[in-house]
């Protein structure tokens, strides 16, 4: 590589706040992913943006797989997949930059990548190596949110602080790389990737009251986390009230449920 990457924009800071805001939801993803992708008994899958392990450790419910290896810049991250691995030998996790991944060339069956591409700058590149790092008739496969369109729980967050100070809402937060209708598809395509599928996958988000729904913005974890901790506590207060006023929708204060979609692409390693 001739140049040093740029580090990731996802703001990782604690394993247990990141399980509150997104890993409770990444692991009813996994599952859908997994299969879109494919799986096979005796398969060595490698994790692009593990995080704390919610793809590593679906795949063995789907296929009995020969092991995986996790790859993440997030320190923090890997210490709590590794604490759930155990003693277990199939699970591998490790540092590592997508974009430089440090292993040789079709090392693995397939490549999976849940909800990090769109924080990782160069993301092309990082597609480009798991493609290298797959054998040939391999799979790359890999999901992101569709931040537009999909994330009706964002965008109450987005949309009501464009409202309340248009200059505090980054213009990346609504339309984050990859979230086009077959953008996906053209990376892998042009990367030179055979029998090219994108669709969509949905899950439900549940929450069991307004501060369920509201405290894991404030923990200052990924992009949302760090949205907010840029805030005025006047503006932060503001920016609850009217959130909460969104979320109950003139009713008594409890249960919700958002749907959340995912924009899911897969190739084959020519």
């Amino acid at each position: 590589m001739s140049s040093t990457p740029a580090p990731s924009v996802f703001a990782a800071h604690n394993a247990d706040a990141y399980e509150r805001i997104m890993g409770r939801w990444s692991r009813r993803l996994a599952p859908l992913l997994i299969r879109f992708g494919g799986l096979t008994d005796g398969d060595q899958v490698l994790d692009v943006g593990c995080g704390t392990g919610s793809l590593s450790f679906t795949l063995p419910d789907v296929a009995n797989i020969a092991g995986v290896t996790g790859i993440d810049q997030a320190e923090v991250y890997l210490a709590f997949a590794r604490a759930r691995a155990g003693t277990d030998a199939r699970f591998g996790f490790q540092h590592a930059d997508a974009r430089a991944l440090p292993f040789g060339d079709a090392s693995f069956d397939r490549a999976f990548s849940m909800l990090v591409l769109q924080f990782i700058p160069d993301a092309d590149r990082a597609v480009a190596e798991m493609r290298r790092v797959v054998r040939p008739g391999g799979t790359v496969t890999a999901a992101v949110w569709d931040s537009f369109g999909g994330l009706p729980h964002q965008r109450l967050l987005w949309d009501t602080a464009a409202v309340l100070d248009p200059s505090a809402v980054r213009p990346r937060a609504l339309f984050r790389s990859l979230s086009e209708p077959d953008e996906m598809a053209a990376v892998w395509r042009r990367l030179g990737l055979r029998e090219v599928e994108q669709t969509s996958l949905t899950i439900r988000m549940d929450f069991a009251s307004f501060e369920d729904y509201w405290q894991p913005f404030t923990t200052g974890e990924g992009g949302t986390g760090d949205f907010m901790t840029s805030l005025s506590d006047a503006m932060r207060t503001a920016l609850r009230e009217h959130m909460q006023r969104g979320y109950v929708s003139n009713r008594p204060d409890g249960p919700r449920s958002f749907t959340a979609t995912a924009w899911a692409c897969r190739g084959m390693v020519p």
